[in-house]
């Protein structure tokens, strides 16, 4: 058994819940060798204690390592640093919508997965599937109506996920979701403050579940990618000055407080996969 090596006290970032901050610094420690593979992290109190948190922070900071394959617990014994393996799951760093580029990198990401969800969805269609689909694009309207439009925006696209009849799709947009969130809340933020732009939008999604209830498996895809496209020219038409705003600071608040823990996240996914 490895004796818990000298705790250094990693500055915490600015920006993100205390929880996002203790998470970051601590992946930060370990990526850089300050906990080699094979050691044993220092106790909660410990931690907390160092970093002026509490011992829920570290537990949930903690817990998220986990989920990122860079720590285990062993029964009893602590928590120890994984050795560095092709195994650990694939993420998104939650600060990752803190620039424009950095949003469009999740743009083009999205542009792959959601056109051939959507190619999918149209080569198996059945009115069961469409009519879902169609709500969950009117639930975005009612959803608008009062303010929002994520949570609903979040639905229409899993809808088409759900409609692929691949239990790995849903369960791949479940678990990416929640970085997705972050990134989709500054994007809507934007389009929020012109009436075009909201337009452009609605145009799009309907144009994806016409081609999807049509059976166009060719013509779904192309409309997906384009509403990707889309809504990453919205983002650059937007200029740096909206990344300054109150607005797009709030949008990533929001986008980071709304996002699950990873653990209900992989959950989720399950659940999804068995669906």
């Amino acid at each position: 058994m490895s004796d818990p090596i000298d705790f250094p006290i990693e500055p915490l970032a600015s920006q993100g819940s205390l929880t996002d901050r203790v998470t970051s610094a601590l992946a930060h420690l370990i990526r850089q060798g300050e906990y080699p593979p094979k050691s044993r992290l220092p106790t909660e109190t410990d931690m907390g204690t160092r970093f002026g948190v509490s011992r829920t922070v570290i537990r949930e900071a903690v817990s998220r390592l986990k989920s990122e394959g860079l720590v285990e617990s062993r029964q009893g014994v602590g928590v120890f640093v994984r050795d560095s393996s092709l195994d650990a799951p694939f993420r998104i760093d939650p600060q990752v919508v803190d620039s424009l580029r950095a949003v469009l990198q999740v743009a083009e990401l999205r542009r792959g997965l959601e056109s051939e969800m959507a190619a999918l969805a149209a080569e198996r269609r059945s009115d069961a599937k469409v009519t879902d689909i169609r709500a969950a694009l009117k639930a975005i309207e009612e959803e608008e109506a009062h303010g929002g439009g994520v949570d609903a925006d979040m639905a229409f696209h899993r809808a088409i996920a759900r409609a692929t009849d691949n239990p790995h799709y849903l369960a791949l947009w479940d678990f990416i979701s929640q970085f997705l969130r972050r990134a989709m809340t500054v994007t809507r933020a934007n389009e929020a403050r012109d009436p075009t732009f909201t337009a452009q939008v609605h145009a799009e999604h309907q144009a994806i579940v016409d081609a999807i209830d049509s059976g166009d498996p060719e013509a779904a895809r192309a409309a997906a990618r384009r509403h990707m496209e889309m809504a990453a020219d919205r983002l650059r038409a937007a200029g740096p000055e909206f990344w300054g705003t109150d607005a797009a600071k709030v949008a990533r608040q929001i986008g980071a407080a709304a996002a699950p823990a990873p653990d209900k996240v992989r959950a989720r996914s399950r659940r999804s996969s068995a669906a």
